[in-house]
């Protein structure tokens, strides 16, 4: 049997450091910019690759 390596979850406090803003941009992005985010209890969870993609279209930006 494959197995594949999934990609580890990521904190909002590791998702923040890894885009260099704050914990509060995060959370404004995850409400207003539909930032790819999934709640696990009362924690936000993030995937490098999805939040990388959706940074790369541009997505972040101010419009």
């Amino acid at each position: 049997m494959d197995y594949i390596t999934t990609e580890k979850w990521s904190s909002l406090e590791e998702i923040a450091e890894h885009l260099g803003v704050s914990k509060d941009t995060i959370y404004r992005w995850i409400s207003t910019k539909q930032m790819p985010a999934h709640k696990v209890g009362k924690l936000w969870k993030f995937k490098i690759s999805e939040v990388d993609e959706w940074v790369l279209k541009g997505e972040a930006s101010d419009k």
